[in-house]
């Protein structure tokens, strides 16, 4: 029960302007706001008389609004006839906060840590009008049961990606944890840095590895969200029968072998493996550390379903990897020039994936774990909901521990076959996992 809401502005003055956005930015506008959730337990002993004090966290919020100034503004549009380029309106007006009690759940009703329709609508803020669609951060603070709590978000693809999105839950957690002695890192708004040039070209080898169109259809039945968990033995073993590939290749060439077996591909039918990759250090110069944005594009890699899984893991976790290496300045420069002719789609993206295709989106090594708004960190930080059959999300298993989260989204009628071949597939990697389709 929500009892509490309130618009949290930045507590002192920030710019007011039209903030201009990139085409990465405008080509995650049909994205829309991504559901989060973090989980905390109540301290044993001591006094925690002030847990989650909501007066303390709205104004470490205030602080944070200070430096992330576009997440205090509204989803606006350049005064174009015929309807303008979206744009990020820094005016101020605040981030909507609300605080609500649920008095029958407890942390370890969610130990499952599955996304669902349901965690969203206890956790996650609603977005139910055109209004609030235009607000970019929108949070819910639920006392649980047990006297955990957990911190539900809703934030704006458009306004950054997810290394933008924890360097905003760090410096507002910094804020409540450290008050004005919080060390905080300042984030580059500029981006320009990613404009297209003036005399937009686009290389001929960007358009082999370069999918920035997001297919999306009516399923052909039921799509169903499951967590698998591989430890780190188990990723050890693929990643070395990969021979010493990034984790990321590894468990995606795994992953997507098993996939194309679960889902009955023809050996001849075309399958494409989609994953974003950050740009931020393939520019020349780089993007400063902190650009907060989206600097990500979308890369693929297309072939034979019969290559996938007659061929050994390595040599398909050595396509993935020659891919993000040829990532260079002129390929990101090309996709932005790209992206900047073709124009983007901003109407919400909804369907599934064909079932030739597996999009993995990598949290792999960002800091989901650092929010520690002075009670300690989180147990467990996941995406509420996952809708889009064919989306695999890969993210730290947790704390210290080791191993490799996936929430898979796919059809339900596959997904049995997929664990089968998942874990199965790990004693016989050498062989793979099977021989034919």
């Amino acid at each position: 029960m929500v009892v509490e809401s309130c618009l949290v502005t930045p507590s002192s003055e920030t710019p007011r302007k039209a903030l201009w956005l990139s085409p990465l930015d405008l080509l995650m506008a049909n994205r829309g706001h991504t559901p989060l959730v973090q989980f905390y337990r109540r301290p044993s002993g001591g006094d925690a008389t002030d847990f989650f004090d909501v007066t303390r966290l709205k104004d470490a919020l205030g602080k944070a609004l200070v430096n992330f100034y576009p997440l205090a503004g509204r989803l606006d549009e350049e005064e174009e006839e015929g309807g303008g380029r979206l744009q990020i309106n820094c005016n101020g007006q605040g981030a909507l906060f609300l605080v609500a009690h649920n008095s029958h759940l407890t942390v370890d009703h969610f130990s499952d840590l599955k996304p669902s329709s349901e965690l969203r609508r206890l956790l996650v803020p609603p977005i139910d009008s055109a209004k609030e669609a235009r607000i970019l951060c929108h949070v819910q603070v639920t006392f649980l049961k047990c006297g955990g709590v957990a911190i539900g978000t809703a934030l704006h693809h458009l306004a950054m990606d997810g290394n933008g999105a924890f360097h905003f839950f760090q410096t507002w957690s910094a804020f409540s944890r450290d008050g004005e002695r919080a060390v905080v890192e300042v984030p580059c708004h500029d981006r320009v840095l990613l404009s297209a040039r003036a005399q937009p070209v686009v290389h001929p080898d960007t358009l082999s590895i370069f999918n920035p169109t997001l297919n999306l259809s009516e399923p052909w039945g039921p799509v169903v969200t499951e967590v698998f968990v591989l430890d780190k033995d188990q990723i050890s073993s693929i990643k070395r029968v990969c021979g010493g590939v990034s984790t990321f290749c590894a468990v995606s060439a795994h992953v997507w072998r098993c996939m194309c077996v679960a889902r009955g591909l023809s050996p001849h039918s075309t399958t494409r493996l989609v994953f974003p990759a950050n740009v931020r250090r393939s520019l020349t110069p780089p993007l400063p550390r902190r650009y907060f944005g989206n600097a990500v594009i979308m890369l693929g890699v297309a072939t034979k379903a019969q290559d996938i899984v007659a061929g050994d893991l390595a040599s398909v976790a050595g396509r993935i990897r020659d891919v993000i290496g040829r990532m260079d300045d002129e390929l990101v420069r090309s996709a932005v020039d790209y992206l900047d002719m073709a124009k983007s789609d901003s109407r919400p993206a909804r369907g599934s994936l064909p079932v030739t295709d597996l999009r993995v989106v990598s949290w792999l090594g960002m800091p989901m774990y650092d929010a520690d708004f002075r009670w300690g960190k989180p147990v467990a930080v996941l995406r509420a909901e996952s809708t889009r059959g064919g989306f695999v999300y890969l993210m730290d298993n947790s704390q210290g521990k080791g191993g490799v989260r996936l929430i898979v989204c796919a059809e339900a009628a596959i997904l049995n076959q997929f664990q089968t071949l998942l874990y199965a597939g790990l004693g016989r990697l050498n062989s793979g996992p099977c021989a034919k389709i």
